[in-house]
This record gives C-alpha cells, sequence and structure tokens, in this order.
C-alpha cells in the first residue's frame, strides 16, 4: 500500500495571537514539507486547487514542479485539479512538462472539486457542472493517449490534428479520478478503467463499501482487469507519538474549520462528540498514535474490499509547521513500514 499527503497549501494562524503568516513563509515551509516527505520515504504528495483567500494553491503544478527539483523520489500530484473549470489541453501541458521536470514522477487526480468558485471567476454556467467534467475528461483522456488530436464537443473549440507538446517522459501519465459520494462518479471511473481516489472526510469509511463495488463491477464490464481498478483514499488525518497528543493538537483547529465550512454550507458547527465520533474504529478520521493508525487505515482498507493508497491532509487544522514535519516523519518512519 502506498502512503502520501494532501495538501491544499493553506496558511496558517498563529492561534495564540490570531495573526496570519505571509504567503511567501507559508509556500516556503510547504515546500520544506514536500522534501521531507520524499527524505523518509513517503510514496506521494498532492497539492490540490482552490481559488479561495484561506488557500495558496490556485496553481498547483507552480507548487509541484518546485518540489520536483528539492525531491527524488516522491511522485507528485495534484489532489484534484479542478478539471471542469480548465483547458484541458493546458492541463496536460502543464502536467507534461511537471513529468519532463521530475523524470517520469507526475500525476494527476481531476475532478469537479468541493468548492464552485472557479465557476464564475472563469465565466462558466453552474447549470453545466457535470457536463463540463465529462467532456474535458474525455479530451483530457484523448490528449494523454494521442500525440495528434482530432476532437469535437461542445464547451471547446474543436480540435483538428494538431500535435499536443511536450510529451511526457512516462507513456501514460497516470489520472486518478477524484470523488465524493455520486454513484455515477464511481460508475465513470469504472467504466473509463481509471484509478479511484475517494475523499471521505467525515462518517463511517465502510459506508462507501457499495460505491467502491459500482465501481469495480463498471470496469469489470467495461472489460478492465482487477488489477487495474485501483482504489485510493484521501482522508482527514495527523500523527503524534502519542493518541492523546494527537488529539489535543488537532481537534481546536479542525473544529474551526468545518465550523467555518459549515456556515457556508448549512452544517451544524462541530462538537467534541461528533469528533469523537470520527475518532472510532469506522469513523473516516484518522488521528492517533503511528500503530493505531496503521491498523486503522488496514480495517479501512479490509472494509472496502482493499486500497492500494492512502493520502493524509493534515493542514486544515492549523497545525504547526513543526507540527506538520514531525507528522510526516512519523508517517515515513513508523506508519508506512506496518503497512507496507
Amino acid at each position: 500500500m502506498q502512503i502520501g499527503i494532501d495538501s491544499f497549501a493553506a496558511v496558517p494562524t498563529n492561534s495564540a495571537a490570531e495573526k496570519l503568516i505571509s504567503g511567501a513563509e507559508a509556500m516556503s515551509q510547504l515546500l520544506d514539507r514536500m522534501e521531507r516527505a520524499d527524505q523518509v520515504g513517503l510514496d506521494v504528495f498532492g497539492i490540490g486547487e482552490h481559488h479561495r483567500q484561506e488557500f495558496l494553491d490556485s496553481a498547483p503544478t507552480l507548487i509541484l514542479a518546485a518540489a520536483a527539483a528539492r525531491t527524488k523520489q516522491i511522485r507528485l500530484t495534484s489532489a484534484v485539479t479542478v478539471l471542469s473549470a480548465a483547458d484541458p489541453v493546458r492541463v496536460f501541458q502543464n502536467f507534461a512538462t511537471l513529468d519532463l521536470i521530475s523524470g517520469g514522477r507526475a500525476e494527476m487526480v481531476v475532478g469537479r472539486g468541493s468548492f464552485t468558485e472557479s465557476f464564475p471567476l472563469f465565466g462558466l454556467n453552474l447549470n453545466d457542472y457535470d457536463a463540463l467534467f465529462a467532456e474535458k475528461l474525455d479530451l483530457l483522456l484523448t490528449i494523454r493517449d494521442q500525440e495528434n488530436v482530432n476532437w469535437s464537443g461542445k464547451f471547446r473549440a474543436p480540435l483538428k490534428g494538431q500535435g499536443i507538446y511536450p510529451r511526457p517522459v512516462q507513456p501514460q501519465i497516470p489520472v486518478w479520478l477524484g470523488v465524493g459520494g455520486t454513484p455515477q462518479s464511481f460508475i465513470r471511473a469504472g467504466a473509463l478503467g481509471l484509478p479511484l481516489m475517494v475523499a471521505i472526510i467525515g462518517g463511517e469509511t465502510h459506508r462507501f463499501r457499495p460505491l467502491i463495488d459500482l465501481y469495480r463491477q463498471a470496469g469489470q464490464m467495461a472489460g478492465f482487469a482487477p488489477e487495474q481498478l485501483q482504489v485510493g483514499l484521501h482522508s482527514l488525518g495527523y500523527v503524534a507519538n502519542s493518541t492523546q497528543e494527537a488529539i489535543d493538537d488537532y481537534y481546536p483547529g479542525y473544529a474551526q474549520t468545518f465550523t467555518r465550512i459549515g456556515r457556508e454550507r448549512g452544517w451544524p458547527p462541530v462538537t467534541r462528540p461528533h469528533f469523537d465520533a470520527l475518532l472510532q474504529p469506522r469513523g473516516a478520521l484518522l488521528v492517533g498514535n503511528p500503530e493505531e493508525v496503521a491498523q486503522k487505515i488496514l480495517r479501512h482498507s479490509e472494509a472496502l474490499g482493499g486500497i492500494s493508497r492512502v493520502t493524509f491532509q493534515m493542514d486544515n487544522a492549523d497545525l504547526s509547521h513543526e507540527q506538520l514535519m514531525q507528522a510526516i516523519e512519523l508517517l515515513g518512519t513508523r506508519v508506512a513500514p506496518l503497512l507496507r
């Protein structure tokens, strides 16, 4: 099983003073964490894409390219590329360039995104939410597989045999489909034979098993071998030397972040009983000491019929750079060996 980290390049606050650090300092710290993840042997580091004040990841391939120059082995991916709001030609060119810079370590996770700011920002109609994604995914996969492209669609000018360059080091850049809880998204990934990255940030993880079964059934019906139908798990989590330390570090910032997001989406405020429920064996949060977290991941894998990758999102709880660096160290030196 591969293990890695996803980051939204959040700008943390100094909780005591409620003061933001500078964007330049936050970016420098993020690159340090990406370098440390490579040094301790983690498999993958993903950067999200948002267009909000609290995140610095509106141009994720630039961050990944900077990390490529400072790392040697770790695979570099998006988490996710908001394909509905992007030009697939430029997406491919950016990741092909990243592949050249990194020596063949680029991947992408594409999805529709959990926020909608990109639609008005780029002049798109939110009513076209799914149609935009389906069409652009088709074009992206066509470009990945063909150097000269003949293609036409509704939302973009046609391509009439143009060559799309540069081409990557890898014969095919891996494209994962990032999904939430929509059955059609799982079926689409299976029908296309794409590896699946499932974002499970709340509730009980085993409840996603029927959706993952839909994915595998659709893939097998489309003629893809079971080993091609990989499932990854994107989870909120944090590791410390002891479970109590992990909880004490993580809960305050987690509650603040998701209470704020909840005000936008109509969710109730986060309470400690709600948080404690997510820490239970079936709960989605991966927060604890290294041995407990590894055991919980393995239980999740069994409940979901087997997963090949798990990524932690840790920078959503206003943790300090030092806390995140320690967690990366523990993931690489204690959690990963147990999973492998």
